[in-house]
């Protein structure tokens, strides 16, 4: 690297670090955020589960509440449950809707799953509640929406809540402070590729 552009690059760091600090000094509101992590794309959930061992790292409480995933437990989820005891874990256990093909049964099952959510979103022992797949419920009006974004708002002012799952609908990401969108550039499965355990589950 020439001297010329070093001093460019020197130059163009201090202007980002200047930047970033000027950021983290606006950053004055302490508060627990909402976040949607929603999209087409692969790890959603992954994401989730990476954020839940976070607070337990600090051994904060974390609720998990899943919505619609398959009656196998994953990786993760095994992991969790047998090596975090301040972990809540509850999963609706119908499997997948294209699996269970009965509208009746899923609103009932999502109905339940939910009291189990709104129970945790009350409390302020839990540092961080994840809602996975709750997108779902509301897109296939299982759960009254209004009601959920009502709770949402409502609930301990220190506590995070992350929500996953594809769409959910103006009224979510207008809730959630932070909104990640994940996108499926490729996918193994569309070449026939097989789901990998430990890697896909």
């Amino acid at each position: 690297m020439t001297t010329e552009n070093g001093d460019k690059h020197k130059t163009k760091m201090k202007s980002l670090k200047k930047n970033i600090d000027n950021s983290i000094l606006n950053a004055n509101i302490s508060k627990g955020v909402g976040v949607l992590l929603t999209g087409n794309g692969k790890g959603k959930t992954s994401s989730a589960f990476g954020m839940a061992i976070r607070a337990l790292g600090y051994d904060y409480e974390v609720a998990i509440i899943q919505f619609i995933k398959g009656k196998q437990l994953s990786g993760e989820e095994i992991f969790i449950k047998e090596n975090f005891p301040k972990l809540s874990f509850h999963q609706m256990n119908t499997g997948f809707t294209w699996d269970t093909q009965d509208k009746k049964q899923d609103i009932l099952a999502a109905k339940k799953t939910w009291k189990i959510a709104k129970k945790a979103l009350n409390q302020k022992k839990y540092h961080l509640v994840i809602l996975d797949e709750l997108t779902y419920m509301l897109s296939f009006k299982y759960l009254d929406e209004t009601e959920v974004i009502k709770t949402l708002k409502d609930r301990p002012k220190n506590q995070s809540v992350v929500v996953t799952g594809r769409g959910g609908g103006k009224a979510l990401k207008d809730w959630a402070d932070t909104v990640s969108e994940v996108r499926d550039i490729k996918h193994a499965f569309n070449s026939n590729i097989m789901a990998r355990k430990g890697v896909d589950y």
